[in-house]
């Protein structure tokens, strides 16, 4: 698991596939989320959604020919709806989108064997490298994993600012930012 290649992409139609099969295997699988809104055909949608944008970007890693995880993030834009969901008024101006100031990490999936392994970690990491935006801002489902999955974006710098359900069927999510978008 050393050996792991991490490979940047941004057009979608090159890893598609390979992302839509990880997420189904990961959260309907693997952490038995069902509902519409974890089906494929929702989660490929999100996806369209998300890679049409201006400088959308995926990272996966590659153990061999094996895709272990990915990760991907879009800059928010002038107009986002991205902070129209919260249920806890923001500071004014938080909410200021010029397609340059916030980084969206819409999702961070590995699959079991390179789970607890710091796979995660280092391809979050990556997908930031190169980045210029000032921050960067994620959902996490406070639930999951009884709250441990919340408690390892902390310890990556990112901090709750609030809640937000940005779908009807969606769960209530931890807004959460990393400011700045990278770490010394």
């Amino acid at each position: 698991m050393n050996h792991l290649e991490l490979r940047h992409y941004t057009d979608v139609e090159l890893v598609r596939q390979a992302i839509v099969d990880i997420h189904v295997e990961v959260r309907q699988r693997d952490l038995g989320l069902t509902g519409p809104f974890y089906s494929a055909e929702r989660f490929n949608e999100r996806l369209t959604g998300h890679s049409s944008a201006p400088g959308w970007e995926t990272v996966i890693a590659y153990d061999g020919a094996e895709p272990a995880g990915f990760a991907y993030a879009t800059p928010l834009g002038p107009g986002t709806r991205w902070w129209s969901a919260m249920t806890t008024p923001l500071p004014d101006g938080y909410t200021v989108e010029t397609g340059k100031r916030t980084l969206a990490l819409n999702e961070i999936v590995v699959r079991r064997p390179w789970r607890g392994t710091g796979v995660a970690h280092r391809i979050h990491e990556e997908l930031l490298a190169d980045r210029d935006e000032e921050r960067v801002t994620l959902l996490v489902n406070p639930k999951a994993g009884d709250g441990k999955v919340q408690a390892v974006y902390e310890r990556w710098g990112y901090e709750k600012i609030g809640e937000q359900q940005p779908f009807a069927d969606s769960p209530v999510f931890a807004a959460m930012t990393r400011e700045p978008l990278h770490r010394a």
